[in-house]
């Protein structure tokens, strides 16, 4: 572990916060609106932020009043879910474009001596064929087409993965959970800089006469930031599930809600129905864990695909000295963004072709193992030359394969990723989402449902045969939440605890961390702010108005088609270090978003 005492160093060096806040939440304050882009949601500034330590324990989440209630749950002696779920519920109400109740999620768990993966991803309806997202000539609809109305609407999981994971690791009551949530929905919450910069944008959510009403002013204006904003309606919603637990969201009045305003659509509806609803249920998964040098790296399993490729990107580049290609002072250099480019490129040509929710299509070999294979690995690896690929072919394992297309979901996830570490040690890794940004514009009882269903291919095969991302009855969609934890290997003491929303991309954001923090000797704060950069098997991606013209010509003399964009993440990590011979806690937030840490 030489790294780490080494960014343990660096680290006692710098000016560091003991408990407290990671920021001034009134100084989040967005630079001018910019038009929206490939990103699930778009930009609303940048906010420089140093990173915070604690000795006992720690939340990092999305928005301040959310951090607030988790930190208060833990102060009062709560667990890290305990504390998740408080979090969560502040989340649905204060950030809405991004997570929810009417959504789902993956939550992974570390209790000390053993990881699991909680399954919280939306299901389709029962009624759902390969043709929900092609018109009647047979050919995909345009993304928004499929998005807005009741057809992109899955069953939420987020609430039965909360209870579920509670039931086994809970300390306080239940209700306990909901009160923070329940108070700012009564008295109300300030509007945030975040959510106010995207409403003004937002083109959708009007159309919606309940959304409207809560969003907008008489005079059809969304509010400002600061405005005081009541949601009786979800704490009414949230009452009946403190007191009922999940199943009075599942089988009650607001089961019925959902279904009748999915259904009834007027031009877009959708064919979830109460029984799908009720039948919903959260699972726990084995995690997808691996090594990378002196660390093991344990991340979440399908229908997620962002374990499998955090792995395989992590595996390729064990191959290479990726810690000769250092950053200096914030400025990525070209062959270190050239190396991690060209292996997220042969990641997601595997992903497309082999990942979706293996409840329904096995993985080459009916396990993990093939794809993380240390010679298939290296062998990919070996496609790595000092020219890019521009676009990689995905490769073949060494088992016997089905014939499988290549998979065409646009994946514009809005989500929310919140960190957690108790003061027993304990940790949740959580990314929610209700997948873009507003979901399918649908509000019911105070919150927004999702359009996860959109995460399915539209097309249902190609030339090579069916697509194992295509729509099917109670399927759940592939997605790229990739929360995860980091350990030293041997010794599975815990390291890090992070994950960010930021739709297929995501995998790329958290994949910078990790490099960052394990080859770059970098704390979690700086990994996370360092510039967006990487490929999803198409344009080398990089980070609009923070990387340098050299940066763009150097890729660009490798072959790289370069594409200068936004890129929305909204990192939250926290991991272990040794300041002045003490182990503590030191979490950073994304100074992309308004996320906040909090720790004692």
């Amino acid at each position: 572990m030489q790294k780490l005492n080494l960014i343990s160093l660096f680290v006692a060096s710098s000016v560091v916060t003991l408990a407290g806040c990671a920021s001034n939440p009134a100084a989040l304050v967005p630079v001018a609106s910019v038009a929206p882009s490939a990103s699930p949601e778009a930009a609303s500034g940048y906010t420089e932020k140093t990173g915070v330590a604690a000795k006992k324990f720690m939340v990092a989440a999305a928005n301040p009043l959310a951090t607030n209630a988790g930190y208060q749950i833990l102060k009062a002696g709560g667990s890290a879910i305990d504390a998740a779920i408080a979090t969560q519920m502040v989340l649905t109400l204060v950030e809405p474009q991004s997570s929810g109740i009417g959504g789902g999620g993956f939550l992974m768990y570390f209790d000390g001596t053993d990881v699991k993966a909680f399954d919280g991803r939306e299901t389709a309806p029962a009624s759902a064929t390969e043709k929900l997202f092609q018109s009647a000539d047979g050919k995909p609809l345009a993304f928004l087409d499929g998005v807005v109305g009741g057809r992109s609407v899955g069953a939420p999981g987020e609430l039965r993965l909360l209870e579920l994971a509670y039931k086994q690791y809970g300390k306080l009551p239940w209700a306990t959970l909901f009160a923070p949530a329940i108070k700012l929905a009564d008295d109300g919450f300030a509007v945030s800089p975040r959510l106010a910069s995207l409403l003004k944008n937002e083109r959708h959510l009007r159309k919606d006469p309940v959304a409207a009403a809560y969003f907008y002013d008489r005079e059809g204006n969304p509010w400002t930031a600061g405005h005081v904003l009541k949601n009786p309606a979800l704490a009414r919603v949230l009452r009946e599930v403190a007191a009922g637990g999940a199943d009075a969201f599942y089988s009650g009045r607001v089961a019925r809600d959902i279904a009748a305003k999915v259904q009834g659509h007027p031009t877009n509806p959708g064919g979830l129905t109460v029984a799908d609803i009720a039948g919903y249920q959260a699972k726990v998964r084995e995690p997808v864990c691996s090594d990378y040098k002196a660390w093991t790296v344990c991340g979440m399993p399908p229908p997620s695909s962002g374990g499998i490729a955090i792995a395989q990107i992590l595996g390729i580049l064990e191959t290479r000295n990726m810690g000769a290609y250092a950053p200096k002072d914030g400025v990525l250099n070209v062959e270190g963004v050239h190396l991690f480019s060209e292996a997220g490129r042969l990641t997601f040509a595997d992903r497309a072709r082999y990942v979706a929710d293996t409840d329904f299509v096995p993985l080459p070999g009916g396990s993990v193992k093939p794809l993380l294979d240390k010679q298939y690995l290296a062998s990919r690896a070996e496609l790595i030359t000092d020219k890019s690929m521009g676009v990689a072919r995905f490769g073949l394992p060494r088992v016997t394969l089905l014939a499988q297309g290549l998979d065409t979901a646009p994946e514009y996830n809005s989500t929310s990723h919140i960190s957690i570490v108790d003061a027993q040690g304990h940790s949740v890794s959580m990314t929610t989402s209700i997948e873009d940004q507003f979901g399918s514009r649908q509000m019911v009882d105070g919150f927004l449902l999702n359009n996860q269903l959109t995460d399915f291919s539209f097309d249902a095969s190609d030339a090579n045969g069916p697509i194992a991302n295509r729509v099917e009855g109670g399927k759940r969609p592939r997605s790229a939440m990739s929360p995860l934890f980091v350990f030293e290997k041997g010794t599975r003491k815990l390291m890090l605890s992070a994950g960010s929303p930021g739709g297929s991309a995501i995998i790329n954001y958290v994949g910078k961390v990790l490099i960052g923090m394990m080859d770059w000797g970098l704390d979690v704060q700086q990994a996370i702010s360092l510039p967006n950069f990487g490929s999803r098997n198409g344009p080398t991606e990089l980070e609009q108005g923070r990387v340098s013209d050299a940066l763009v010509d150097g890729l660009k003399a490798k072959g790289h088609n370069v594409r200068v964009m936004e890129q929305t993440s909204g990192l939250q990590g926290i991991m272990r270090m040794t300041i002045h011979g003490e182990d503590v806690w030191f979490g950073g937030a994304d100074p992309r978003r308004e996320g906040l840490v909090m720790g004692d």
